[in-house]
């Protein structure tokens, strides 16, 4: 898909082919490629790094026009499961057209920053401008939906919602790096500043970009050190209740140990015989009275012995037995 666009009054508006000086290609087809090679001269590798999400940003000054590859957030879809993601933009620069060339429909033009346009390096600096907002917007949500999860984690035992916490974790890589590759590409903008044509006035919306970008990068930074620290301090809880929960179990089945082993030498049979002349209701009642004498008798030993009193008094003894050798 192919839009048109043009200045008029500081203004970007829609315009026709003939009077455009912005041109925009929304995942171009073949057709539109083979126009963007033939009709600007474009090289097909810059227009494939354009649309290709793992290219890193990058300048690249060339005899009639500038390429710049940009990173920015992917458009996030509910098939997504909280990932969210990064792709790339070309912006190809020439003397009388700006062409943009993304893999996906992105509103780049429609912004605030975009409202006060006087000349297509100005366009091209707002464009970046927006892919900055973009990050930042997209950061506030993932800190948002880390809170919530968070929150949920706590009351819940099921796996989804540290998944959840760990796309989240990945999202932050992905923009962590991406907001990287801005920040050296943006430098590179301000290196070459004379060959690009630069104005005074670009060079000071250049400065605003590289602080805004600056921010954003410690800002994803902070998000990505808390949501890593959420992370191990859920899984080392995990491991504790784990392994509280295995004590427990292990104690219990200690405390029957006995009381079966009693109750497997003999059996009720044979305990029915042995207490033949006390008649059975007060035989078993005597029974389970002592069963139950012996589970409390095992449970409260267990219990002394894991005390932290009774595993002072066990290194003493090993202090002692050291010294008396």
């Amino acid at each position: 898909m192919v839009q048109y666009f043009r200045c008029d009054e500081g203004l970007i508006s829609e315009a026709t082919k003939e009077t455009c000086a912005i041109v925009l290609y929304i995942k171009p087809k073949e057709d539109e490629i083979r126009e963007l090679t033939t009709q600007y001269g474009i090289d097909e590798h810059n227009i494939n790094s354009a649309l290709d999400q793992d290219e890193l940003g990058r300048l690249e000054i060339e005899d009639n026009h500038v390429v710049v590859i940009i990173k920015r957030p992917k458009n996030y879809c509910t098939d997504d499961e909280l990932l969210f993601k990064v792709t790339s933009m070309g912006c190809f620069l020439f003397q009388d057209k700006l062409v943009i060339v993304m893999p996906e429909d992105i509103q780049v033009l429609w912004t605030k920053q975009a409202k006060r346009v006087k000349s297509l390096r100005d366009a091209l600096l707002r464009v970046i401008y927006g892919t900055i907002s973009h990050f930042l917007s997209h950061l506030k949500i993932i800190s948002l939906l880390s809170d919530s999860l968070e929150d949920k984690i706590d009351t819940s035992v099921e796996n989804r919602y540290l998944q959840n916490m760990f796309a989240l974790e990945k999202s932050l890589v992905y923009y962590y790096n991406g907001i990287h590759s801005n920040s050296v590409l943006f430098e590179k903008l301000k290196n070459n500043a004379a060959k690009i044509g630069f104005s005074e006035d670009n060079l000071d919306v250049l400065d605003d970009i590289i602080i805004e970008n600056s921010q954003c990068f410690k800002q994803a930074e902070i998000y990505t050190n808390i949501i890593s620290g959420i992370m191990s301090t859920h899984a080392s809880i995990v491991g504790n209740n784990l392994n509280i929960t295995i004590h427990r179990l292990t104690l219990i089945t200690t405390i029957f140990m006995p009381l079966t082993f009693l109750a497997g030498i003999g059996g009720m049979s044979e305990w029915t015989m042995m207490t033949e002349a006390m008649g059975w209701p007060l035989a078993y009642s005597l029974l389970l009275v002592g069963m139950v004498l012996i589970g409390c008798g095992t449970y409260f030993f267990l219990k002394w012995l894991s005390s932290p009193k009774s595993s002072r008094r066990n290194k003493n003894l090993k202090k002692w037995g050291r010294k008396s050798h």
